[in-house]
Order: structure tokens, then C-alpha cells, then sequence
């Protein structure tokens, strides 16, 4: 049987690393063309400054069964996106899944002071990176998605719109940029629809990314001892967690149901029933309202 996304074409923006980058990678697993795109490539970094390339994105995308295509591109350049988008319409013909996963501000961010003591270049930075680059590369890339009916466009975030409503996220502009990575899901939904297409905002639970595991100092091996460090380090997922679920969605005939929604890869995985790594179903979203917020000692019995 081939693959369920054979004859997909996709588009992860900011596929670098972490969330992106096993979006990439899973969207190839079942069986995608996928154009991997970001600032680092071997050549040159961007202001993250860490070691992980696109090339090395794509080169994972077709070892895992797909086609993985390595584009430089920075998102917050219109003609930069233009190219991307026309080079995808030479080379395809059309555009099936857009992932918008743009981010690449953590080093930018002040936590836990007021907006009077945040710096503002480095605050609205912050927003450039978050919101103007999510909106760039729809307004070119949605023209090619929409010429075929059944598109997905998937906004990666940070917490459902729910957790993000009620929850102060430490920062004025990262609790923005979060907001607003939830609203464009929504907002795309209803610009999408009359055109067949669908558009939903995601997000993972604790995500397992390469940064998060040097905070932690502990590797994919043996993660588990970063709960000495924060206990409900437990309930962490890898990134390729929401990769699957970005699969089950692409892969789902039915997913219009789900369109303009806030979705979690912990609530989607009890949906289609897919697993992370090691065949657990991390609900993080549910831990944090049954464990986490009402003090709770760690623990992820019933939640995995």
C-alpha cells in the first residue's frame, strides 16, 4: 500500500528544528514531497545561532520515505517568500499543506517583567518573527494552496487558545505573539472555506526539542532524568508527536470538522488514536489542568 500522503505536497516554514522540523520528517514518512525552509543552513547561521540546517531537515524527510527539498529562505522577506511559493508552483503545479512554524525568537525574549522594562527592539522583533512571517508566507503561498480544493494550512503555537486566553505568558510580547499564532488559525479558517480549504492552530504539548534538552542537560536517551530538574518534566513529548498529528490531519478526508479550531497534539492523538516514539499518548493539556495548575505532585500515570 503506498504511503498515505504519496502525491502530497507540503510546505513546512521553519523547519530548522524542533517542532518543524519532525513535522517535516513525518509529513515525508507518509509519504510527502516536503519544501523544508528556515535561515540556518550549512553555509550560515541565523540569530539562533545553533548548529541544526534545513539540508539536514530534508536529508531526514527522504530517509524517512519522502522527497525532503531544502530551501533558504527568510520568511520575512516578501520576494524571498514569492520566490519560494513560485519555485514550489514550477516544480509541483500545486501546494496541499502549509505549515506555518515560523519562530526563532527565544533568544529575544525577556520573561517575568513588565511591558515598562521590556526592550522594545527586541520585543517587536519578537512580533516580526511570530506574526509578520506566518502572514507573509500565507499571503503568497495560499494563491497555489486554494487552486486545488481539500488545502490545510496548520498554524504551529505555543498552548490551545483556551490555555492561551486565561494564562499570562510571561511576557507581553511573547503572550501576543502566542495569541496571535491561535487567531490566525482562525481567521484562515473562514478565508479558506468558501475555497474548500482548512486552516487550524496546533500546538504540542512540553515539547523534547534540541534546545529543550540542553536546558535540561539530558538527551533523547535518557530525558527522563530532566524530571530531577522540574518533575513534571514526565509529561514531555518528542517533536515528532506533532508531527504525526499534522499527518493524521493531512491524511483525514474529514478534516474541515476541525476548521478554525485550537488543537493539541495530546487531544488529537486520542482522536486518531496515532502514538509518539515510544508508543504513549502524552496528554499535556489535560495533565496541566488535572496535575500542574492545582499543585499536584508529578505524576503521569492515566496521562500517557
Amino acid at each position: 500500500m503506498n504511503p498515505p500522503l504519496t502525491g502530497t505536497v507540503a510546505l513546512v516554514a521553519g523547519a530548522t528544528r524542533g517542532a518543524g522540523r519532525q513535522i517535516a520528517v513525518q509529513l515525508g514518512a507518509a509519504g510527502a514531497t516536503v519544501y523544508a525552509t528556515g535561515r540556518t543552513t550549512r553555509d550560515r547561521r541565523s540569530e539562533m545561532g545553533r548548529p541544526e540546517t534545513i539540508e539536514e531537515t530534508a536529508e531526514l524527510v527522504t530517509a524517512a520515505g519522502g522527497t525532503g527539498i531544502a530551501v533558504a529562505v527568510d520568511h520575512l522577506d516578501p520576494e524571498q517568500v514569492r520566490a519560494l511559493v513560485e519555485r514550489i508552483d514550477a516544480e509541483q503545479g500545486r501546494l496541499d499543506v502549509l505549515v506555518n512554524d515560523i519562530w526563532g525568537a527565544d533568544p529575544l525574549i525577556t520573561w517575568e517583567k513588565p511591558v515598562w522594562e521590556q526592550p522594545l527592539d527586541a520585543g517587536f522583533r519578537t512580533l516580526r518573527l511570530a506574526v509578520d512571517t506566518h502572514i507573509i508566507t500565507s499571503h503568497f503561498a495560499l494563491p497555489l494552496l486554494i487552486r486545488r480544493p481539500g488545502g490545510l494550512v496548520v498554524e504551529i503555537g505555543d498552548g490551545t487558545k483556551a490555555y492561551n486566553d486565561a494564562t499570562y505568558r510571561l511576557s507581553v510580547f511573547y503572550d501576543l505573539a502566542k495569541v496571535s499564532v491561535n487567531r490566525l488559525g482562525f481567521t484562515q479558517a473562514h478565508e479558506l472555506a468558501p475555497h474548500g480549504g482548512t486552516a487550524v492552530a496546533l500546538t504540542p504539548g512540553w515539547l523534547r526539542s534540541e534546545a529543550m534538552l540542553e536546558h535540561f542537560g539530558v538527551t533523547e536517551a535518557n530525558w527522563r532524568d530532566g524530571a530531577r530538574t522540574d518533575p513534571h518534566f514526565v509529561m514531555s513529548e518528542t517533536p515528532a508527536f506533532v508531527g504525526r498529528a499534522v499527518v493524521a490531519l493531512a491524511a483525514d478526508p474529514d478534516r474541515h470538522r476541525w476548521n478554525g479550531q485550537s488543537l493539541d497534539s495530546g487531544g488529537l492523538a486520542q482522536e486518531y488514536g496515532f502514538t509518539d516514539l515510544d508508543g504513549t499518548r502524552p496528554h499535556w493539556a489535560r495533565y496541566h489542568d488535572e496535575v500542574v495548575a492545582p499543585g499536584k505532585p508529578a505524576d503521569d500515570s492515566g496521562y500517557r
